[in-house]
């Protein structure tokens, strides 16, 4: 039997006078890249630092690989790659320097992946890294993450400060370790970053676990955004009665919609009119995203 490469079980945080995580039961499987996604304050880097034992549960248990990270720190280390949110790093040293230091930390490994990632990343190697901008300190953590081949990156915001030909880069690398059975747990509030690589989503709300699901079924169930720009503004009941408009939004000779299913009705609907321009843009995880964190769904049960 596969073993998931982390488990958690009612997996419960709380600090005094904020809320962490609540009861958030989730498995990552060998091989997929498995999106977390949330705003700020979610409770996401709380998860990360649980999963790395930075931080001990109140409640709930997790896993990783198999084995308890509080006993087997270690263990679990050297076959993790971590790019933490809060990226700190030695200043005084270069980052040759630094992933020398990584790799003797590691037994030795990796030293030779490091000038073929900085290549790839465009990151000069020998100059201090005081005198480095956020997006090569950025670069500067992805290449000690990636050196040593590990089994388990786990990855905190890892595009921030990336400028988008080296986000790209980043894109490709994940996507060469998760085909050589190597799993990524990519924690993010950049939704189309998730989307371009993620196998699963995991969306977290207000510290609970809203679902999990393949970033293909999301898609299925977002819906189509319509825009369209009229020569006359419409009547204000002309969509009124168009099957599967989940929104509409009127502003003069311009009209919003969001449709769920196929939009064949509203553009026969369309068709009764004088239609100036028409935009549509295909489902995606920002429609579910913003769908889940509308106020009526904070308030539903």
């Amino acid at each position: 039997m596969i073993r998931s490469v982390i488990r958690a079980e009612r997996l419960t945080k709380v600090y005094a006078g904020s809320r962490g995580i609540l009861d958030l039961t989730l498995a990552v499987e060998p091989g997929e890249v498995f999106g977390f996604l949330g705003p700020n304050g979610a409770g996401k880097t709380t998860t990360i630092r649980l999963v790395l034992d930075f931080i001990r549960p109140t409640s709930g248990k997790v896993q990783v690989f198999g084995l308890d990270p509080r006993r087997d720190g270690v263990a679990i280390r050297r076959r993790t790659g971590y790019v933490p949110g809060d990226l700190r790093l030695d200043e005084r040293l270069t980052p040759r320097e630094l992933c020398a230091y990584f790799s003797h930390l590691r037994g030795g490994r990796g030293g030779a992946e490091v000038e073929g990632l900085a290549a790839r990343l465009d990151l000069e190697l020998d100059r201090p890294i005081r005198a480095l901008s956020r997006g090569n300190r950025q670069k500067v953590g992805l290449v000690q993450a990636f050196m040593h081949r590990p089994d388990l990156l786990v990855l905190d915001e890892p595009t921030a400060g990336l400028d988008p030909l080296v986000q790209q880069s980043f894109y490709e690398l994940v996507r060469e370790v998760t085909a050589q059975g190597k799993t990524v747990f990519l924690s993010s509030h950049v939704l189309s970053e998730v989307q371009h690589v993620a196998d699963r989503v995991a969306l977290i709300r207000e510290g609970r676990l809203a679902l999990v699901e393949s970033v293909e079924t999301l898609r299925a169930r977002a819906f189509t955004r319509v825009q369209a720009t009229f020569a006359e503004p419409p009547p204000p009941d002309a969509f009124a009665r168009v099957p599967g408009i989940r929104e509409l939004e009127l502003h003069g000779r311009t009209a919003a919609f969001a449709v769920e299913g196929e939009i064949d009705p509203l553009v026969k609907v369309l068709g009764r009119f004088r239609v100036l321009a028409l935009e549509s843009h295909e489902a995606d995880l920002e429609d579910v995203f913003l769908d889940l964190y509308r106020p009526e769904a904070r308030n539903a049960p």
